[in-house]
């Protein structure tokens, strides 16, 4: 088997068994913008909601809102089970 020039080894993706125990920097980051984003697109969502007059588009824009919300919830959840072990 021949071997990869290094420049193509770094671009190789590794797969965990498990998530490692220290968050790098670009981690934090994708986190922090998943959260916004999410939070975001809540906000959005109810705005929408409160808007509107139609009564099947509101229940859309409700559930869309849920959805972000418990996605959110979902994110803080598994930071905060991490933080306590």
């Amino acid at each position: 088997m021949q071997q990869q020039p290094f420049s193509q080894q770094q671009n190789a993706q590794m797969n965990y068994s498990a998530p490692p125990q220290v968050m790098s920097t670009k981690d934090l980051a994708y986190v922090n913008d998943m959260l916004a984003w999410n939070l975001l697109a809540m906000k959005k969502a109810h705005d929408a909601a409160m808007r509107c007059r139609d009564i099947e588009l509101k229940t859309v824009f409700e559930a869309c809102g849920q959805m972000h919300q418990r996605h959110y919830l979902q994110i803080m959840g598994h930071l905060n089970n991490h933080l306590q072990q």
